[in-house]
């Protein structure tokens, strides 16, 4: 899957692989629904092991750094075993397609 990184993007060229496989594995073992509420907003449903909240809050932090249009908000939700968190993930109509691309990969592959 291809994921265009738009001008905007501060993230050294070399290190662009190794975010997108941050939030790949975040994703694979994490994401539970991913919902487009809007071209320029989706939310994301998340459960893992204790310590989850602090990787996703890091992740977003580091990821906002450089790609400052994103609007990254953890909500931590009751959780059984674990922890369980919804992440809202917000962008201004220039930077959809990312929004879009971003979704794809937390919903994962398709056949």
């Amino acid at each position: 899957m291809t994921f265009d990184i738009p001008d905007a993007c501060t993230l050294p060229a070399a290190d662009r692989p190794l975010r997108l496989a941050e939030f790949d594995a975040l994703f694979s073992t994490s994401a539970r629904t991913v919902t487009t509420l809007s071209p320029t907003h989706a939310r994301m449903h998340l459960t893992g092991p204790a310590g989850l909240e602090a990787t996703v809050r890091d992740l977003t932090t580091r990821e906002t750094a450089c790609c400052s249009f994103f609007t990254f908000t953890v909500t931590p939700q009751p959780a059984e075993d674990g922890e369980a968190l919804v992440l809202d993930v917000e962008v201004p109509a220039a930077h959809t397609g990312v929004l879009a691309a971003l979704t794809a990969r937390a919903s994962g592959p398709t056949s």
